[in-house]
Formats: structure tokens, C-alpha cells, sequence
């Protein structure tokens, strides 16, 4: 389904839902060059409704990323485990900073896959945060 899919009053609901965070990286929309996306959690193709419980604001990388998976092979165990789910999960269970908060480091199988497969430490990614931490704006939550 397209963002032109997605109402105008749907996607206000979910971004101020999300503080303005893409709720996988937390890159803050204020500081990017390109909008965040509404992306469904759970792809139409899964039967992925349109709902405010499905859709999660994500930035460029981490819907590109993402795209349709919803599991991913945990690197320390090997087994097949559900990516985060924000509707369902609370970040702070899944995931912390590293000491200078430049860095998502995964707390759980699922936080594990997800940081793996949507490369929550993207170069670009992990400079910002360093930037905006010295300046006093991250981490935003």
C-alpha cells in the first residue's frame, strides 16, 4: 500500500504518537532531510491492516530496511525471532544506548535482530546522534 494510502489525519495521529521519532532509530523528523514514513508493521501482504495498531512512523533506512520482514535470525542464539513491535513492546525492554549515545545496542533477541536487520548504527545515523547529543537534543525520548 502507498503513503498516499494513508490519510493525512492518520499519519498526524501516528506521528504525534511517535513524538516526531521514528520508532525504531528514533532519528527525529526535525533533524532529517527526507519526511518520515507510516509504514506497516505487519505488511498488507501478511493481512496488515491499515489501523493505528499496525502503522509505526520509521525513517527512510529503517523502512527501507525493514520493508516487508517481520523476522530476522538473532546472531546470538541463530534462531528466527519477531522484529520489534511497536504497538506491542516497549522499547526500553529491547533496547539501550551505548555509553556516548551514539550507538543502539540490542537487549533482547528482538532487539538483537532488529538493530541487526535495520541497521539502527548507520554511519550517518550514529554522527547525528553524536552531533545533536552535544548540542543537547538526543536522545530524544
Amino acid at each position: 500500500m502507498t503513503a498516499k494510502s494513508i490519510s493525512e489525519k492518520l499519519r498526524q495521529i501516528v506521528t504525534e504518537r511517535a513524538k516526531g521519532c521514528c520508532e525504531y532509530c528514533l532519528s527525529q523528523e526535525n533533524y532529517s532531510t527526507q519526511r518520515l514514513s507510516v509504514e506497516h508493521i505487519i505488511p498488507i501482504w501478511k493481512n496488515g491492516e491499515t489501523t493505528v495498531e499496525n502503522l509505526a512512523l520509521a525513517c527512510q533506512g529503517c523502512n527501507n530496511y525493514k520493508h516487508t520482514k517481520t523476522q530476522a535470525v538473532d546472531p546470538k542464539t541463530s534462531q528466527v525471532t519477531d522484529l520489534y513491535h511497536p504497538r506491542q513492546q516497549q522499547w526500553k525492554e529491547h533496547f539501550t544506548w551505548n555509553d556516548d549515545y551514539s550507538e543502539i545496542i540490542g537487549l533482547t533477541p528482538t532487539g538483537r535482530v532488529t538493530v541487526e536487520l535495520l541497521k539502527l548504527n548507520r554511519e550517518g545515523v550514529v554522527n547525528l546522534r553524536r552531533i545533536l547529543y552535544a548540542t543537547g537534543n538526543h536522545p530524544p525520548l
